[in-house]
């Protein structure tokens, strides 16, 4: 298992630990940051440790997964960043390298989405030697869209899940800008 840390200027991404389960509890309780998930809201904290292991057990399994991300200012967890190895297929993909990102509302808007993703592309492209980055997002959620396209990708199709429908996104290492 890879132990990953990667510092920006405002962010340090690192491993999920046990303990993160109370600040990851905010996050997916919260119906705002859940809407467009196609998950449902956790109502019970003891969910969260779950959610936790099932993170740390993609370390073990795959070498890497989501990262917990750690606002340097307030030194508290705010969100989870990074890539997965999705081993589930979406969209006729399988075993592939797929950004995501989740934050607390009251940090929407500041660039931490961005700025974690563009070192979580960083690590994949350079790190772990990805030629291809694949990211989707359902259509409505107009900031998680604008985002991706800020970060280089490009929208390439269209697929519908069970909560409606999502944009599919991929990005090409030489058109990476890091």
């Amino acid at each position: 298992m890879m132990n990953i840390h990667i510092e920006t200027e405002r962010l340090i991404l690192r491993n999920f630990v046990k303990e993160d389960y109370k600040r990851l509890f905010l996050l997916d309780s919260d119906p705002e940051v859940m809407k467009y998930v196609g998950m449902p809201t956790l109502s019970e904290i003891e969910e969260s440790k779950e959610v936790v292991k099932m993170i740390m057990q993609q370390y073990e399994d795959n070498g890497l997964g989501r990262l917990a991300v750690i606002e340097k200012e307030s030194g508290l967890l705010i969100g989870w960043s990074g890539l997965k190895l999705n081993t589930s297929e979406v969209n006729g993909h399988q075993n592939f390298y797929e950004l995501g990102y989740r934050f607390l509302p009251e940090t929407w808007g500041k660039g931490y989405a961005k700025e974690s993703g563009k070192a979580s592309l960083d690590y994949g492209f350079n790190d772990l030697k990805a030629e291809i980055i694949y990211a989707y997002a359902h259509s409505e959620n107009l900031a998680s869209n604008h985002i991706l396209t800020k970060l280089g990708f490009k929208k390439t199709g269209e697929f519908i899940e069970p909560d409606g429908n999502c944009f599919w996104y991929e990005l090409k290492k030489e058109n990476f800008n890091s």
